[in-house]
């Protein structure tokens, strides 16, 4: 039996030896790395168009740094693992500024929707930058991390799931229809031994996933489930689900995980949230691609904060603001740019598509498998 308390620490394989196990041997690029950055950057403008026709929302600059004091970087989690980098900014000042480099822009596009005067119906998209300095760094994570981050004004009556997985079907929408695109533009995709692009999209909730495989990790359920439907958005992230843990760890004061929604087979199921995974041909696991939700209201950010014992995060500007309902209420997410390509342009590790720091050893394996990582 796995230990279910170490399962949910993430993200990354955790050691370089099951790296090696998971790349692929026998391994060849179908692109130059050159031609490949055309294709990337061709899929790049695809989807920023489309996300701006399918969602209503319009491109805007975000920063990449922050004040800490705010209260706007994301943590990513709930268990204080994944702390952002810090720093002193403002020479001659008598106090300088405590700065925080992003780690997502989560919370600030909220804040933004109100600064951008977005009307309901109307958001933004970001180009967002981040430094994630505390991930462990493998085939499909790095410290340096993009992100397509949007945010969407909405109204009360549409926090509901109906709402949430009709936004999330426009998104696979943008998505394979890049993927379709990139192909017919660039002929030498088309390899047989990859399958094309699922056109449907599987929704299923934690619940129903731990439900099927009870004896599983929380990964490799995924991975299960996604040979039986290459295209998931699994809902209900962050919630405890009954074996006692969430099936991932998601923080508490973004996406409202703690709602009811749907009751099946008598069970009621949280969660108004989740992400979208695909399966890899070339890796032959789960690939995460996108994650987003309904944002918490004042109501279930002050019990999802609870939950977590963070109720100090409320004297914070950012909480302060959802509790005066001074920022609109949303939906939003953040779409991993270089994993969006690496699954249309079917590469086996994220260096193919971006630049970044990576470790000798991965370096080594990489070399072995003949897989050319940028630096």
């Amino acid at each position: 039996m796995y230990d279910k308390k170490s399962d949910l620490a993430g993200p990354g394989i955790s050691t370089y030896e099951k790296v090696k196990d998971i790349l692929p041997d026998n391994y060849s690029a179908l692109q130059s790395p050159l031609r490949r950055m055309k294709a990337l950057y061709m899929i790049k403008d695809y989807i920023e168009k489309g996300l701006a026709d399918a969602l209503n929302i319009q491109m805007v600059q975000v920063p990449l740094i922050v004040s800490k004091d705010s209260g706007v970087n994301d943590y990513l989690d709930r268990d204080g693992s994944r702390t952002p980098i810090d720093f002193p900014a403002g020479l001659g000042l008598k106090k300088r500024i405590e700065a925080q480099v992003v780690q997502a822009a989560t919370k600030w596009k909220r804040m933004a929707l109100a600064q951008f005067d977005c009307n309901v119906g109307q958001g933004i998209n970001t180009d967002m930058k981040a430094v994630r300095k505390d991930y462990f760094l493998d085939h499909d994570h790095s410290a340096y991390v993009d992100q397509w981050d949007w945010e969407k004004r909405i109204n009360e009556e549409d926090r509901n799931l109906d709402y949430l997985k009709e936004t999330v079907q426009k998104i696979w929408k943008v998505i394979r229809g890049a993927g379709l695109m990139v192909k017919k533009e660039f002929p030498e995709l088309n390899d047989p031994k990859y399958p094309d692009f699922p056109e449907e999209l599987k929704f299923l909730h934690a619940e129903e996933i731990l439900n099927m495989y009870p004896d599983l990790p929380r990964k490799e359920r995924e991975t299960r489930i996604l040979q039986d439907y290459p295209a998931v958005f699994i809902v209900g992230i962050g919630a405890v689900l009954k074996d006692g843990y969430p099936h991932e760890m998601r923080a508490a004061d973004y996406d409202d995980w703690i709602t009811p929604t749907i009751v099946k087979d008598g069970e009621q199921m949280y969660g108004l949230n989740g992400d979208i995974l695909v399966w890899n041909p070339v890796t032959k696991r789960r690939h995460e691609l996108t994650s987003m939700g309904i944002r918490v209201t004042k109501e279930s950010l002050k019990a999802q904060l609870e939950l977590t014992d963070q109720l100090d995060f409320l004297e914070l500007p950012y909480h302060q603001a959802i509790l005066n309902d001074e920022i609109p209420l949303s939906i939003g997410g953040g779409i991993g740019q270089a994993r969006t390509y690496m699954y249309l342009l079917r590469t086996a590790h994220l260096g193919e598509v971006t630049v970044s720091v990576w470790p000798d050893e991965l370096k080594e394996i990489c070399k072995e498998k003949n897989i050319h990582v940028l630096e």
